[in-house]
């Protein structure tokens, strides 16, 4: 079967078909294009033998295909929208004019989304088109806001039954080439801290150590919220986190990292304290970040005490947090320590775990090296975050991630790109995982 769908993606013109899906622009930031965007989604649905619909969600709507099948029912998450293209310049051939050059194609949401969702949908075709049906039940969500936090998914969720499990595809394989398969992805909170003195800057020879400094404040309570060694010392921020299992210890054991390489890559002498913790175990545990620091001072630097300081910050969160929890936790710790600083919640997203323990896990795993011939990395989790905890605690179903993005695929950067090779396997590989499903059951 799999080299009949090697045929099949062969003999079609689907190359063409992204790029038709690239051309249209949909950018949920802005709203650019995000209309007509939504109706070709709904055309490519219909082509692949789905009943499709759009869903009202209070913000851009989500598009819905589904078909009947024997097997389990599975849910394939993507996302129609994209990114902004960002400054021109830096793109060789413009964002929403999808070009090829040495086997890959260009263009804003090659990777991220549209072309891993749509090798999702042309894999459904194969199969209606070689087997006549499909072989099992599936259900096509395709979100319109992932870009701007999925804020109004769980609307769209609420409409699409319970699925037996998700697949969702995003993001790149391994850099080394490697397939992967990815069982989860840290949540995230954004939050701000912002500290204020006098009414206005004042000059720092008349008024140094007599005005208060909220540069100073910010500085000495972040310096309470993490110790030198790299715990995070909130109260309560992570004391729920769940131990890992012996299978996720297992697959992070199993993962292939060259510590040194990928330090010279990014021009670091050492890793984040504490030394003793593994590369790949790091990306499994909480964080509390500091994303900048600065002062409302115009971007040039006076002598002065300035009046507000601000600390632009994130926590990711994983297994046993929850972001209302930890907002909680800073908040009252930041009340605690320094008072008059103004804690500010912004953006945030909930974990997402699957166990490897999971039953489909090996089913999916399997079928991913049946199409690529070697053993797709298992992932624990994913360092960053997307919103498949709507999904996963939402319907109380495993999640299971299967990129099929080049790494150096340039998501949300200039000449953002898909691997056209990578693109035409994804498509073999979503059809497979489909009829081992149906097997598995």
């Amino acid at each position: 079967m799999i080299k009949q769908l090697r045929d099949w993606v062969s003999a079609q013109d689907l190359d063409d078909e992204l790029a038709d899906w690239i051309s249209r622009p949909s950018v949920s930031r802005t709203g650019e294009g995000m209309a007509e965007a939504a109706a070709h989604g709904l055309r490519l649905l219909r082509a692949s033998g789905l009943e499709a619909r759009e869903v009202a969600t209070g913000g851009w709507p989500a598009l819905v295909g589904t078909a009947d099948g024997p097997g389990p029912h599975v849910l394939i998450y993507g996302h129609y929208d994209v990114q902004p293209a960002g400054p021109l310049e830096l793109w060789t051939t413009p964002p929403f004019v999808p070009s090829v050059r040495d086997g890959r194609m260009y263009g804003r949401g090659t990777g991220d989304n549209k072309g891993q969702h749509l090798a999702h949908l042309l894999g459904l075709r194969a199969l209606r088109d070689l087997t006549g049906g499909f072989p099992c039940r599936v259900t096509v969500l395709l979100d319109g806001e992932e870009e701007i936090g999925s804020p109004n998914l769980a609307a769209a969720v609420r409409q699409v039954g319970q699925p037996d499990l998700v697949i969702w595809s995003d993001g790149p394989v391994h850099e080394s080439g490697r397939e992967c398969v990815v069982l989860g992805v840290r949540g995230i909170l954004m939050f701000e801290l912002r500290a204020r003195g006098a009414s206005r800057p004042l000059h720092s020879g008349n008024w140094g150590g007599v005005a208060p400094n909220p540069a100073w404040a910010l500085v000495q309570l972040l310096a309470t919220m993490r110790s030198a060694d790299g715990t995070v010392t909130v109260a309560g921020f992570a004391d729920d986190v769940a131990p890992l299992s012996d299978g996720q210890r297992a697959a992070l054991d199993d993962f292939p990292v060259d510590v040194a390489k990928t330090l010279e890559a990014i021009g670091a002498d050492g890793l984040e304290p504490p030394p003793w913790l593994g590369f790949r175990t790091r990306l499994t545990l909480p964080t509390l970040t500091v994303n900048s620091l600065s002062c409302e001072d115009s971007g040039d630097h006076r002598a002065v005490i300035p009046d507000v300081a601000i600390a632009r910050c994130e926590a990711r969160l994983v297994d046993g947090q929850t972001p209302d929890q930890v907002a909680d936790a800073i908040r009252r710790h930041v009340a605690r320590y320094a008072p008059d600083v103004e804690f500010r919640a912004g953006a945030a997203m909930a974990p997402s775990t699957t166990l490897p323990e999971t039953p489909y896990t090996a089913t999916i795993v399997q079928a991913v090296e049946d199409v690529h011939g070697r053993r797709p990395l298992l992932v624990p989790s994913l360092g960053g975050s997307l919103p498949m905890a709507v999904l996963s605690e939402g319907l109380s179903c495993p999640c299971y991630g299967v990129p099929l993005a080049n790494a150096d695929e340039a998501n949300h950067a200039a000449d953002e790109n898909l691997d056209l090779d990578r693109f035409r396997h994804g498509i073999v590989a979503a059809a497979t995982i489909q009829l081992a499903l149906a097997a598995h059951a």
